[in-house]
């Protein structure tokens, strides 16, 4: 598949605000393996093939674990996460799926038990950001790896 467009040309402005708010994400209370895990599992129900590659690229070189990247579409049946993980996961879900009824009190509760109102605000900004990034990916058919010596992902191994 070819890109559509080079949204990174057509509007560089907003293409810079939106870099510059993602890489402020990398200053919150959240820890780097669970913003890994959280846009992994976006991308994955977004179906964001690009999103989904750089993101298993980065947790490679943040130190993850193979298995823990293949059990993160099964993480309910999966021992291999923490309840705080669990939590991020959740939340991740049911933000980039929204229900007609929105969002659950024992989901909320949940989390809650899991994140300071901090980290879930936090938290929340970081999901508003990866389904962001896969929409225009995905609506725009950014191939996967078409970017990884660009933003030094190349060297995760995984090529």
């Amino acid at each position: 598949m070819t890109q559509r467009i080079d949204y990174q040309k057509q509007s560089p402005e907003l293409f810079k605000k939106f870099v510059e708010f993602s890489l402020a994400l990398r200053q919150s209370s959240i820890e780097a393996s669970i913003r890994d895990l959280v846009d992994i599992r976006a991308s994955q129900i977004n179906g964001c093939a690009f999103c989904v590659d750089m993101h298993v690229k980065e947790a490679t070189m943040h130190g993850e674990r193979p298995l823990r990247l293949h059990h993160v579409a099964i993480w309910r049946e999966s021992n291999l996460f923490s309840p705080r993980e669990r939590a991020a996961l959740a939340w991740a879900e049911v933000l980039t799926r929204i229900p007609a009824e929105g969002v659950a009190d024992e989901i909320y509760e949940r989390v809650r038990s899991q994140l300071s109102e901090k980290e879930l605000s936090d938290l929340t900004f970081q999901i508003m950001s990866i389904n962001a990034w896969n929409r225009v990916n995905v609506g725009v058919r950014v191939a996967p790896g078409a970017y990884d010596k660009a933003f030094g992902i190349d060297k995760s191994g995984l090529a």
